[in-house]
């Protein structure tokens, strides 16, 4: 199988099956196994002196050790069916685009049960979020994680095979445990940090191109680049700029945390204010229409 045909493959099989939980509930899925060697480096090295250097070392490790795996892999007999499977696992489109919409079902439902189905794909505070925040919360994660949930992933096996998608899953997954300006993880997470904004700064920027384009919005590449800067984050801005341009909603904006509240910037600000389920709805759909282009794009270049 040649690399096209095997992520042609995982694409659709992981539109196709997700992440089914009468696997998952017997297996420890290949994510988790990665968060359990984060989660041991993080208690075991995390400690006393010279964390920042520390923390390199271990990155440097976790990326050596993925990459040999994945070159490892990819020397076993049938090594493309398992590629492509390793592949699908990896990737989240389906799992991403339904939690996304289950937020949109649970908050026509009620408030509450909206809080509920938002607080299982966001980390800020949910109990003080109004129907706007809730939708908010759910638009911006559908967003960001499409980026970083598909397009990265899909970028890296493309540009690197099998094992440059396992060092960009090993990175991200470290990124989203220590990565954080936190007393604890300030220094040792820098690495993991600095180096998921590496690998993510092309396909961020992609995945906002891609949604102007699914929507034909050929005219907002200048507002892209304008909101995109607005975000505290130098990546995860530019999709949910194109997403906020495209729904034409205000996203970001100030947010809770830990009871403290933290007044972060609205990105396209002069979008609507206020937002509910069915504004979820189209931002899931963006989703699909976006991976509907990657797939189109790959049986163009195959056949082509």
């Amino acid at each position: 199988m040649t690399l096209l045909q095997i992520l042609l493959l995982a694409l659709i099989l992981d539109a196709l099956l997700g992440e089914p939980d009468w696997l998952w509930s017997r297996l420890p899925h290949p994510a988790v196994l990665m968060g359990r060697l984060i989660g041991w480096t993080d208690r075991t090295l995390n400690t006393g002196s010279h964390k920042k250097l520390k923390g390199a070392l271990t990155m440097a490790t976790l990326v050596i050790g993925a990459w040999s795996l994945g070159t490892l892999i990819t020397m076993l007999p049938g090594a493309g069916l398992i590629e492509a499977v390793l592949a699908a696992i990896l990737f989240a489109q389906k799992s991403l685009c339904q939690h996304v919409a289950a937020v949109a079902d649970a908050l026509r439902l009620s408030l509450p049960s909206g809080r509920t189905a938002v607080a299982r794909i966001v980390g800020r505070d949910v109990a003080v979020m109004d129907e706007t925040g809730v939708a908010r919360a759910a638009i911006e994660s559908a967003a960001e994680n499409f980026s970083d949930g598909l397009v990265a992933p899909v970028f890296w096996f493309l540009l690197l095979g099998l094992p440059g998608l396992l060092v960009y899953k090993i990175t991200n997954t470290a990124d989203s445990m220590i990565g954080y300006l936190t007393p604890r993880h300030r220094d040792f997470g820098w690495a993991a940090a600095r180096f998921d904004d590496l690998l993510n700064w092309v396909p961020a920027r992609l995945t906002a191109g891609l949604f102007a384009l699914v929507h034909g919005r050929f005219d907002a590449a200048p507002l892209i680049r304008r909101d995109a800067p607005l975000h505290r984050s130098p990546n995860a801005g530019w999709p949910e700029a194109a997403m906020a341009i495209i729904l034409n909603l205000a996203l970001a904006g100030p947010r809770s945390y830990e009871g403290r509240l933290q007044t972060f910037a609205f990105v396209h600000p002069e979008g609507r204010h206020t937002a509910g389920p069915d504004d979820i709805d189209a931002a899931v759909r963006t989703l699909w229409r976006s991976w509907a282009a990657i797939v189109a794009a790959l049986v163009i270049t195959m056949l082509f």
